[in-house]
């Protein structure tokens, strides 16, 4: 499995959003505070608003919004909306992809893997991953600050 740009860019912008959770944020500036291409952002905005997790606020001053408080918004909710069902294998999307399905080992760890993978997602909200950024920043203010 392999994080897209696409994911990794709909994730940074989630994650922006999620520390200002009922304001329009202009695209400019997420795209500068997350380092994310403009035009990108734009795109995976699209997504992101297709999928019901931000509104797009067109106008002078328009921007993003969350749609889903962060504490109800999870990491796989925007994996999903960026690329659709997470899978390791064909085989595991759609069991017919393979002949040996039935007594293939390896169709089942494939499927237990990706049970795995989404079970963490899925119990991690962007609530949390802002609290865990901000004692992260906090983390290497102190360390610079002692050095």
């Amino acid at each position: 499995m392999k994080i897209t740009q696409a994911e990794d860019y709909g994730i940074r912008c989630v994650l922006y959003l999620a520390k200002y959770p009922r304001q329009v944020v202009p695209r400019w500036k997420i795209a500068r505070a997350m380092d994310i291409p403009e035009p990108f952002l734009a795109k995976i905005a699209q997504d992101l608003a297709r999928a019901g997790i931000i509104d797009i606020i067109r106008g002078r001053k328009g921007g993003y919004r969350l749609r889903i408080p962060p504490e109800e918004l999870t990491l796989l909710q925007v994996v999903e909306a960026m690329t659709g069902e997470l899978f390791l294998s064909p085989c595991v999307l759609d069991p017919r992809n393979c002949k040996r399905q039935p007594l293939c080992p390896v169709h089942l760890k494939w499927k237990e893997l990706v049970e795995m993978v989404r079970n963490k997602l899925q119990q991690t909200t962007f609530a949390e991953l802002v609290r865990e950024e901000i004692c992260l920043v906090d983390k290497r203010r102190k360390k610079a600050h002692h050095s």
